[in-house]
């Protein structure tokens, strides 16, 4: 059984190797066309161009590891069911059971990397991508949520951020102080707000108006400090999208929403995706093993790739979808997270049966 775990393994690891080698360059070349329209924009040449597009590269692996890993494993499966290979392994005594422990085995190195990717690669990579770009085009982030702005409830404040550079320093802040009977006490306005450590934020051009029963007073000042909850990692979020964020990340920023009693359910969402995402690996290993019972009268080797592609997208297309319901239907984020990773392990375990019966 070791013999044909390591040369199981090594099969399905060139042939998901060889998956991903393809679907990494079909992509590159989108992002490129893409980012072609782009070019001209300040100093975005094309070699910042490839900068950004090598640096989004690890967000398109951790978003393909489940599809490559069914089409790779599909690939190597059938190839061994053609010559044979796997009918010997069978009738040497080679269980369903052992094939199923042998895959998950092989698998389990690849849900690491799925991890690992999704949680310490991908995000990073992805907000440096982003920086590189803003960099290159001498622009700022426009945040767009309203008109104003963006809004965030800060403790018993409310702050209006009208830009964020990509170093996240604010630009056109205001921040609106509320006393516990919900009155205005005071507006702070600032040009710029520059982060200095341990929640503190330097403020420059301030401009402050007080309210009291006397009446109104402005004064202004070059500097000051503020304290707040809001840090660069919370900011960050803004610049990229939930789905493209650390689980960690997001746990901070739900806590933020939450204590400050703001809706929360995209980010649980995309942060129990996170943390269930990897799993995803194992459950298309498995529903990869039906297609080892090769028949050449069910279609050549290409019908079974052509049908883990069909699989794959579904997967991940279905997946999102999902994940956007249950944000708008508010329902639970670990169901909305994993709803078709359940289905696909049924899908699975029926297809398993269904192929052990003949």
């Amino acid at each position: 059984m070791k013999i044909l775990s390591r040369y199981l393994a090594r099969e399905i690891y060139f042939s998901v190797a060889l998956v991903f080698a393809a679907l990494l360059m079909l992509f590159a070349l989108l992002d490129l066309i893409n980012e072609l329209n782009s070019m001209g924009h300040g100093d975005y040449s094309l070699g910042y161009v490839l900068l950004f597009i090598t640096l989004t590269l690890p967000g398109h692996i951790y978003e393909l590891f489940p599809v490559a890993v069914l089409i790779g494993t599909i690939f190597a499966l059938v190839q061994m069911a053609a010559n044979s290979e796997l009918t010997v392994f069978r009738a040497s005594g080679v269980s369903l059971r052992q094939m199923i422990n042998a895959l998950l085995l092989i698998g389990a190195p690849l849900l690491v990397m799925c991890f690992l990717f999704g949680e310490f690669i991908a995000p990073p990579s992805e907000r440096l991508a982003q920086q590189v770009k803003l960099k290159a085009q001498n622009a700022q982030i426009n945040l767009r949520e309203f008109r104003s702005g963006v809004w965030v409830k800060d403790e018993g404040s409310f702050v209006n951020v009208k830009s964020v550079l990509p170093d996240t320093s604010l630009l056109n802040i205001s921040i609106y102080h509320i006393d516990g009977n919900y009155h205005l006490r005071s507006i702070t306005s600032a040009d710029r707000a520059i982060y200095q450590n341990d929640n503190h934020w330097r403020l420059e051009g301030v401009k402050q108006t007080n309210f009291s029963v006397q009446g109104a007073s402005v004064s202004n000042m070059p500097a000051m400090d503020w304290r707040s909850t809001l840090n660069p990692s919370i900011l960050s979020v803004l610049m990229v999208v939930p789905e493209q964020m650390s689980s960690w990340n997001l746990y901070q920023y739900t806590q933020h929403l939450a204590e400050n009693h703001q809706k929360t359910a995209r980010y649980d969402i995309a942060m129990w995706n996170k943390l269930a995402y990897p799993f995803a690996v194992l459950v298309m290993m498995l529903l990869a093993l039906p297609f080892s019972s090769y028949q050449r009268r069910e279609g050549g080797v290409s019908s079974k790739i052509f049908v883990g592609v069909v699989l794959g997208l579904t997967f991940h297309f279905a997946g999102r979808l999902f994940a956007n319901l249950g944000a708008l239907n508010e329902w639970p984020a670990l169901v909305s997270a994993t709803a078709m990773s359940w289905i696909f392990l049924g899908l699975a375990l029926v297809m398993l049966w269904r192929t052990e019966r003949r």
